[in-house]
């Protein structure tokens, strides 16, 4: 068997969880790029395409992108060149239908890491609210984003488990200083990536 040389990781979690930060912070250490289906579809609908309007109705609706618009997109993220050597993900998969989407992709090999933010609700919601004032999300009311959790949790949820019983679950406590939560990430990646070449 030849030596897995590639870093494909994931970063699950629920919205405000830290996601984002702690992405950029991952994908710097593995000199892997951060790929956000969030970043992607932002810059499409500040650039007014066609696809940026077609998800900003989606979210405007507090709704989650269409199974088919987003594996489209992510199938052809991946094949650009920096994302030859691994890649962070981060948004996506959303869904068991995404993994398996997901695993077509990569020739039927799977992730090799999938690192699980966790986080108190309510404090995420209060993190949320909080953003939401500083940068003027007018769409981030409590409502929305108490529908989010809920929308995350009923469907991310069969991902834990899925990851979980596949053995590449890294489980991380995301509240805390930005600092201390991404040294809590280097520690359970470095100990799930080294298992994984051991084997």
């Amino acid at each position: 068997m030849t030596q897995n040389t590639t870093t494909r990781l994931l970063i699950i979690g629920p919205p405000g969880a830290g996601k984002g930060t702690q992405a950029g912070k991952i994908a710097a250490r593995y000199g892997v790029p951060a790929i956000s289906t969030g970043d992607i579809f932002r810059a499409n609908i500040s650039g007014g395409t066609p696809l940026g309007q077609q998800v900003q109705a989606i979210i405007e609706r507090g709704e989650l992108v269409p199974d088919e618009l987003t594996n489209e997109i992510v199938a052809d993220r991946l094949t650009q060149e920096d994302a030859a050597a691994g890649f962070l993900l981060d948004g996506y998969p959303r869904t068991v239908d995404q993994v398996h989407a997901l695993d077509g992709m990569l020739d039927g090999s799977s992730l090799d890491a999938v690192v699980l933010l966790e986080a108190d609700a309510d404090e995420v919601v209060a993190r949320l609210l909080k953003r939401a004032e500083l940068e003027g999300r007018a769409d981030d009311t409590e409502d929305v984003i108490r529908h989010r959790q809920d929308v995350y949790a009923e469907q991310t949820a069969p991902l834990i488990e899925l990851f979980s019983e596949r053995g590449i679950l890294v489980p991380v406590d995301g509240l805390g200083t930005v600092d201390a939560v991404a040294e809590r990430i280097a520690n359970g990646l470095d100990a799930q990536l080294s298992a994984r070449v051991s084997h």
